[in-house]
């Protein structure tokens, strides 16, 4: 258990989400952002991928029962922080988190993967509904992009004020706050901006602009994101600050980015932390 008193050096950050084996996305992109930043990350592993930055050839979910341990050991023995979820793929792994994480003391961020950059499936079919009944209602922000919200909430997404109903519903089914991400809106993100929208309950969106960067190297930009939130509420930030400064780290590493391998390249999560 945790000493009484205990008082880490770096915040205590947990990651709950699958290994990308290519190092741009999952858990190794937001351990990596954690670190940059200045977090302690810790993490419990969902499923294993077998990718690169061109394809997916494999995924092999981590047993349920196990997901379970690794979260409640990890529980026991670190004050944690703030967590993010990616990647749970199954319902049953869902399931499992949400009784594990009843009664929690941090913020959690969620962002609901559903495909790969490459197109893969890391969703189970019959696991949208799981994700909606057991894990919408333990995040303090949702953190989907223009598809996972359509999926999500059912709404067709065409302009602004369908972001803002498929908003309203994704609160009423029990986030505590919702950010939808620019980037896939022909609409009304520009050829200069991409602007990301926040919704809270009772308040107008939020509109959260930020420079639109031609790069091809953006594999794990929605886990960095996520991740880096994670870590600034840990800090103590407000969601809207650590929405805001999670933007500027990701601009700054996606600025940097680069292809180590085939296929797209990621963020440079070193270059992120330079402010």
């Amino acid at each position: 258990m945790i000493p009484a008193g205990a008082i880490p050096r770096h915040p205590v950050i947990l990651t709950v989400a699958a290994s990308d084996s290519g190092g741009g996305a999952g858990i190794q992109a937001d351990l990596k952002t954690i670190t940059v930043l200045g977090g302690f990350g810790i993490s419990v592993l969902t499923a294993l991928t077998a990718q690169n930055g061109a394809e997916v050839r494999g995924i092999h979910a981590v047993p349920e029962e196990f997901v379970g341990l690794q979260l409640q050991t990890v529980r026991d023995g670190f004050p944690i922080r703030a967590a993010k979820t990616g990647m749970l793929y199954s319902a049953g792994i869902m399931e499992t988190l949400a009784r594990n994480l009843a009664g929690k003391n941090f913020p959690l961020v969620a962002d609901p993967v559903c495909v790969s950059q490459s197109g893969c499936r890391l969703l189970r079919e019959d696991a949208v509904e799981a994700l909606i009944r057991h894990i919408l209602p333990l995040a303090l922000c949702l953190t989907p992009n223009r598809h996972e919200a359509e999926l999500l909430s059912g709404q067709s997404i065409s302009g602004l004020a369908d972001v803002g109903r498929a908003a309203a519903l994704l609160l009423d089914r029990g986030a505590q706050a919702v950010l939808i991400k620019g980037g896939h809106f022909s609409e009304y993100d520009t050829e200069q901006t991409i602007t990301d929208w926040l919704a809270l309950p009772g308040r107008p969106l939020l509109s959260l602009p930020h420079p639109r960067l031609d790069t091809a190297h953006n594999h794990g930009t929605g886990c960095t994101l996520s991740a880096a939130a994670a870590f600034f509420l840990g800090q103590g930030h407000s969601l809207e600050d650590s929405i805001r400064l999670a933007q500027g780290y990701l601009m700054r590493a996606l600025a940097a980015g680069y292809a180590p391998g085939v296929g797209a390249g990621s963020p440079d999560f070193l270059a992120g932390g330079e402010s």
